[in-house]
């Protein structure tokens, strides 16, 4: 069995098209998805509540998310939780917290809007 230590998997529609950018040989890719839940609240009103995630894809994964993921498809990633800290140049600390994907699969059209 893989390892479950560190172990993401989520199914989302992107909100942009793929960032991306190359280091050298290597490339990049960054997005994001958003996933929704839906559920009754105690007043017996549907509620949906959505969530945003960051998604960076590297190497030749980065090329395939280049070319065939655009805003508003959905996909299913698979990764891990990576945190990240800067600086900015002006002191301020930023905080992020990414899915590092390994892999990822294309689900359907894109949603009609």
């Amino acid at each position: 069995m893989k390892s479950l230590r560190n172990s993401v998997q989520l199914i989302g529609r992107l909100g942009k098209d793929p960032e991306v950018k190359e280091y050298g040989d290597k490339k990049k890719a960054a997005f994001s998805i958003a996933t929704t839940d839906t559920y009754k609240n105690n007043k017996g009103e549907k509620v949906e509540d959505t969530q945003w995630h960051n998604v960076v894809i590297w190497g030749k994964l980065a090329g395939v998310a280049e070319k065939y993921l655009k805003k508003g498809a959905e996909v299913a990633v698979e990764g891990k939780l990576v945190h990240r800290i800067y600086e900015t140049d002006k002191g301020e600390k930023k905080f992020f917290t990414e899915i590092n994907v390994n892999d990822f699969v294309m689900l359907g059209n894109k949603k009609s809007a």
